[in-house]
């Protein structure tokens, strides 16, 4: 785990951390172990609402955007390319003393070792638990930062790093036909991403009121050019957890179903029950998955009616109606329920 090889370097003293000053930490995981390092001095700088959440709670001092110097920053390495290169400049530009980078082997820490390695000093490395930990300091790496968003087919913006940055999600594409051409009035767009749904949603007849769910703070971003309309209402906001201040006519969601590289069918299962705890008894989910997801067993405890409406090779789309409240065990959700819907 990234927390044993944080540790491990630590106790090694493979790199010496400032003995006064912030030090920026950008994108850890929300299970990373940071006891070794003085809690006082980390500023987290974080655009993942769930993970940005548990180390606010936690006590620590978070924020979206990094501010001012640091004596130090230690980025946290993610799937994307695009991202950590951008973290990599970010934490260069913005640290007066060493970066420390700390990644999985699956998210490219030894290729960018090697690219490191050809514009700064670089310090000891250290390989544990199936990635690498290694400092560096000097170097020029402004040509990685990140200029402004790209722009797509169709008028679309999107931000490198981004889920499908470059193009629809196929998936996406294959709900928005399949949906009727008219809509209800409130609708939720759970994990809207950079707003594909939510523009195709917002072009039905019957729509006065969208809500756009969206953990990723750049994806929101997007969303807000892409989807820019006068009904749309904007929630940078973990869709398993947010709760409308009344009742809606219809979920739609295209939910994620990866943790970092593996595959998690329980987040698309959490914002499954999370529609249902949402919806009027009348209300409507639609949602697509990819074909080999077990989807529908939820949707059915959660749900009286559910049909599938469009498949294919790839996707299958449900359509779920009247949500089952009483059959929701979760304990925190039911609270929540309650709290929302007297």
């Amino acid at each position: 785990m990234p927390a044993s090889r944080l540790a491990a370097a630590l106790e090694e003293r493979a790199f010496v951390l400032p003995e006064d000053g912030r030090i920026a930490l950008f994108r850890p995981q929300a299970d990373e172990e940071l006891g070794n390092l003085p809690q006082g001095r980390l500023h987290i700088i974080h655009g993942f609402k769930p993970d940005a959440d548990t180390f606010a709670a936690q006590g620590f001092e978070v924020s979206v955007e990094a501010e001012g110097q640091y004596a130090a920053a230690l980025v946290f390495l993610t799937r994307s390319k695009d991202m950590n290169r951008a973290l990599v400049a970010e934490a260069s530009a913005r640290s007066n003393g060493p970066v420390i980078i700390n990644g999985l082997k699956t998210d490219g820490v030894e290729s960018l070792l090697r690219e490191v390695r050809k514009r700064a000093k670089v310090g000891e490395v250290v390989s544990k638990a199936h990635g690498k930990l290694f400092s560096f300091s000097g170097g020029d790496f402004a040509d990685w930062a990140l200029n402004g968003r790209n722009a797509i087919e169709g008028g679309f913006c999107t931000a490198p790093g981004t889920f499908s940055a470059d193009a629809p999600d196929p998936a996406s594409v294959a709900l928005a036909s399949a949906l009727p051409s008219k809509l209800p009035k409130r609708i939720a767009d759970f994990g809207a991403g950079w707003g594909y749904l939510s523009r195709s949603i917002l072009s039905r007849a019957g729509v006065e009121e969208l809500h756009l769910i969206e953990a990723e703070h750049a994806a929101l971003d997007c969303a807000r050019v892409n989807a820019a309309d006068s009904r749309a209402k904007f929630h940078w906001a973990d869709a398993t957890t947010w709760r409308p201040d009344a009742p809606l006519d219809a979920v739609i969601m295209n939910p994620p179903f990866h943790a970092r590289r593996a595959a998690e069918p329980e987040i698309g299962r959490r914002f499954i029950a999370s529609a249902a705890a949402v919806l009027k008894p009348s209300g409507t989910l639609w949602l697509v998955a990819n074909r080999h997801l077990p989807y529908e067993s939820e949707a059915r405890a959660r749900f009286a009616a559910v049909s599938g409406i469009h498949s294919d090779p790839r996707y299958k789309i449900l359509a779920a109606a009247k949500p089952r409240r009483r059959r929701i065990e979760d304990r925190n959700l039911s609270q929540s329920i309650r709290s929302t819907f007297p």
